[in-house]
């Protein structure tokens, strides 16, 4: 059976098509034993959470045995939220996020996507939490990225210099983690 991945692009128009590209770069990286899953979110250019967060646990319920969550951007951000406000039977390996937004910082102040005060302690127990920012992202503020190592402190974090918004289409960094993270032995480790 596949180790299963479910990639959740970011928002805007286009945003579905144009993620496509991380998604598939990404089951490249890793190959045959996995699958990469990169469904088109609703409304991907005004999205909603709730709409999304039906998405995914709708998609969730349709993979088999643990998962690897991926998210980029606005994706990221609403795994981040989902996971420590919805209850999740499902087994989550791991969750990384490339170039996720902080709601609520600065010019970011949307209710909707925002994380409640204490989220970090809602999350899964021993759940792997992967960040990847480029210090050069045109749309997501680099200093996104300390907000979140705040919060989450144990959180591994990869920081870039060169990469973009859209870290040229090529996540091998993150499947080289899920590779490392969705291991047998490295699940008993962090239970």
């Amino acid at each position: 059976m596949k180790k299963q991945v479910l990639f959740i692009h970011g928002g805007g128009e286009g945003a579905h098509e144009e993620d496509k590209k991380m998604a598939a770069n990404l089951q490249d990286a890793l190959g045959d034993a996995y699958g990469v899953r990169c469904p088109k979110m609703p409304d991907e250019d005004s999205p909603e959470y709730e709409a999304w967060s039906d998405q995914i646990a709708r998609e969730l319920t349709s993979l088999d045995g643990a998962v690897s969550l991926v998210g980029h951007s606005l994706g990221a951000s609403i795994l981040l939220k989902y996971l420590s406000e919805e209850k999740v039977e499902k087994p989550v390996a791991g969750i990384f996020l490339v170039a996720p937004p902080y709601w609520g910082a600065e010019d970011w102040e949307v209710g909707e996507y925002a994380l409640q005060k204490d989220f970090a302690s809602k999350l899964p127990r021993g759940l792997p939490v992967f960040f990847y920012h480029s210090r050069d992202d045109e749309w997501v503020p680099f200093a996104h990225l300390a907000l979140y190592t705040e919060e989450l402190p144990r959180a591994t974090i990869c920081e870039f210099v060169d990469r973009g918004h859209q870290f040229d289409d090529d996540l091998s960094e993150v499947a080289l983690d899920i590779e490392r993270w969705s291991s047998p032995q490295q699940q008993e480790e962090t239970k």
